[in-house]
């Protein structure tokens, strides 16, 4: 029966309820400002259609007031306003609509009403991703991730600690422990520590492949799909199962994965007696996905990878004695295609094959091609920030120490995540890399590349060498980084998350991955909203970062408790609040400076009238780091700067009001009038800032809040209107 005044009742309350009940979820991988900003304005948005509204917040410091059961049965519809995978198992049978977590922030009042004529989800799979196509809610206000990306995405976010230990510790085992040998490369003696070093390193590169197509497979398909893709994986990697003499790499780990997760989802659509059911998803779906994907892979796609590595290396046998600027440039485009490819491994094993013969400048050309691609990217990451996650900040790293090494794989996260943009780049670089090498006619006496093999002595020519490097390494980091950057401008309303593009998260965010923290801590916290009752708001106060596992619902309430605690006790000082961190001397109702720069100096000054600042200028400093990292203006006339910075003892927060407005960069265009800084130690940065950012990022979003503060007419004043935060 429908209820004329609302939705479509899915819920398994009273049909005599007047009002209608909504459950959301906000969730944003990098940023915790958005995610409250985004649930505050659903619950504003509730209170004046007249809906209840209760709203779950997610981030890498796990859930908080996590919708029960009992709710979710209760509820008329399911709002979902996210750029990272929500499990959307629990919603089966209800109204759904799925969108990003902007539109939760500029159209909280359309999704309303979009949710109660959106399509009832149907419980397939476990992310947002399986749902995409029929939970917008016939909109065209979505903007949420595909399919695909979230998929490639939860991959890649799994296989990186892979890469990153495994490449390491092979690193570190070839440089302590190696020497160069002529007829082995660099050779680790036999029976040695570091000969364990570096085995246990291979393992960890071994799994990264699987690992991989199996969490590719996993965010299509669900638990049966994992063991399928991980197989998959396997076979894809291991060439000789397919009578290749190299795997297909992460290219052929990214077919398996998504071959594996589609036929996952084939197979669950068969309808079968009622008595086969409850086996289906432990013994029916893996068994029948992983023959048949592994079959498949061996028979279908194994002979052509194998043709192609036969005929690749007949071709390069015909290009010996041509013009060796045109000999390496092709090598170089085969090195930085595919990463431990079948076109990779045939430009190095014919290099390799080469010595024996005395030719040593075809290897030489591969050596100089060989640590581009993960300089590269590891360069591009230090280039523009603003477009990386602090995860792939850190992964970029870890891929310049790898390249250092002639470690290629290194850069294969990062192709995995964005391979239109990454794999032209590195092939760029690559080219480039390799043609000067064969120019100067550089030699490598050993099959291995990388500046590891110039250090040990085994490439003559060694200045040239380093040339080819340093400028195949720059146009991959320049192509990189404009390829990227047209890309994110081509997705004009997307939301760009603290400042930063919505990468792999951003990008790089797969289920049960921790990657929402950016450099300054903004993880996703956990927090209510419940339009109809602003009393469960308060008491919802975010509590301190910790583990998910803290996110518990008994956790939540005693920290929540001791948050409401420490703020009514700050408001019984009559000139503290936010637990004491923001006073009357770090209050300023007239913001004199007209810039971002010299607005965040004059806040620092202003913060130091605590003699909680032992250096203004390094704290300086460090705000501005944070700005070249991404905008710090939310838009609504509001700007949040924050240091991480041991340039101060003790956490300050401070505010200052501009009444023209400072130019911020905020993405709504908006010029900021309502400035807080918030600077807090190192050690203090993982719980006092995001709490701090929480509470601000919520009660900012009241409409009434933000005018109290602009026409407050003294210090005395404002701090009465800031009291408000809980």
């Amino acid at each position: 029966m429908t209820s004329p005044a609302g939705l479509p009742p899915t819920g398994g309350g009273s049909g005599e309820r007047q009002r209608l009940k909504l459950l959301a979820v906000t969730a944003c991988p990098t940023g915790i400002a958005h995610t409250y900003m985004a649930a505050e304005k659903l619950s504003q948005a509730a209170e004046q259609l007249g809906v209840d509204i209760k709203v779950e917040t997610q981030g890498s410091i796990g859930a908080e007031n996590v919708l029960t059961d009992n709710d979710v049965r209760t509820a008329d519809g399911v709002i979902i306003a996210a750029d990272k995978d929500v499990d959307l198992s629990r919603f089966a049978g209800k109204r759904v609509v799925t969108v990003g977590v902007a539109e939760g922030i500029h159209h909280p009042e359309r999704l309303i009403e979009q949710v109660r004529t959106a399509p009832v989800h149907g419980g397939g799979g476990s992310g947002t991703s399986t749902s995409s196509s029929t939970n917008s809610g016939g909109s065209g206000g979505g903007k949420e991730r595909s399919v695909g990306y979230k998929a490639l995405m939860n991959g890649v976010s799994y296989m990186i600690p892979f890469v990153v230990v495994g490449g390491l510790l092979i690193a570190i085992s070839l440089s302590l422990g190696g020497h160069t040998d002529p007829s082995g490369g660099l050779v680790i003696p036999k029976d040695s520590f570091w000969m364990d070093v570096n085995n246990i390193g291979v393992i960890g590169f071994q799994l990264m492949v699987p690992i991989l197509s199996g969490y590719i497979a996993y965010a299509i398909g669900d638990r049966p799909a994992l063991v399928p893709g991980m197989v998959g994986g396997w076979i894809a990697n291991t060439g000789s199962l397919y009578d290749s003499e190299a795997g297909a790499g992460f290219i052929g780990a990214i077919v398996t994965g998504f071959l594996a997760g589609y036929l996952v989802l084939w197979i669950k659509k068969v309808e079968v007696p009622k008595f086969v059911r409850p086996i289906m998803p432990i013994i029916v779906i893996p068994i029948v996905a992983t023959t048949a994907l592994g079959l498949f892979f061996i028979y279908v796609i194994g002979k052509p990878i194998s043709w192609v590595f036969e005929h690749l290396t007949d071709w390069l046998g015909g290009m010996t004695g041509t013009s060796a600027v045109l000999l390496g440039a092709i090598l170089g485009l085969m090195i930085a295609f595919d990463m431990g490819g079948p076109v990779n491994k045939t430009a190095f094993l014919f290099g390799a094959g080469l010595i024996a013969t005395g030719n040593q400048e075809v290897m030489g050309m591969c050596a100089a091609a060989i640590p581009v691609m993960p300089l590269g990217q590891g360069l591009a990451t230090l280039i523009r920030k603003r477009l990386y996650t602090e995860q792939e900040r850190e992964t970029g790293l870890a891929s310049l120490f790898m390249g250092l090494f002639g470690i290629s794989e290194g850069a294969i996260p990062f192709a995995a995540a964005r391979p239109a943009q990454v794999i032209p780049a590195n092939m760029l670089g690559g080219a480039v890399a390799g043609a000067l090498a064969g120019l100067a006619g550089v030699e490598d006496a050993v099959p291995h590349g990388g500046p590891i093999v110039a250090v040990l002595g085994a490439v003559s020519g060694v200045p040239m060498f380093f040339v080819a490097v340093v400028i195949g390494t720059v146009v991959t980091a320049l192509t990189t980084v404009a390829l990227v950057d047209v890309s994110e401008r081509r997705r004009k309303g997307q939301p760009i998350v603290d400042g930063l593009a919505p990468q792999p998260e951003l990008a790089l965010a797969g289920a049960g991955v921790s990657v929402g923290a950016g450099s300054d801590g903004l993880g996703t916290g956990g927090g209510t909203a419940t339009a109809h009752a602003p009393a469960q708001r308060t008491d919802s106060v975010p509590a301190s970062a910790g583990s998910a596992a803290d996110a518990s619902p008994d956790a939540t309430a005693d920290r929540s408790v001791d948050a409401s605690t420490d703020a009514s006790a700050g408001a019984s000082d009559d000139d503290e609040v936010l637990s004491g961190y923001l006073t009357a001397q770090t209050v300023k109702v007239r913001l004199d400076s007209g810039d971002k720069e010299a607005a965040i100096r004059e806040m620092a000054g202003l913060l130091a009238a605590t003699g909680k600042v032992t250096d203004v200028e390094e704290l300086v400093a460090a705000a501005l780091r944070r700005e070249e990292q991404g905008t710090t203006g939310l838009g609504e006339e509001i700007a949040i700067p924050h240091a991480k910075t041991d340039a101060v003892t003790a956490p300050v927060v401070g505010f200052a009001r501009s009444a023209e407005g400072v130019e911020w960069g905020s993405l709504d265009g908006t010029k900021a009038k309502l400035v807080f800084m918030i600077s807090v130690p190192e050690a203090a940065a993982g719980d006092e800032h995001l709490r701090i950012l929480a509470l601000l990022s919520r009660k900012l979003m009241d409409t009434g809040f933000r005018e109290r503060l602009m026409t407050a007419s003294d210090e005395a004043a404002v701090l009465d209107v800031l009291r408000e935060i809980r």
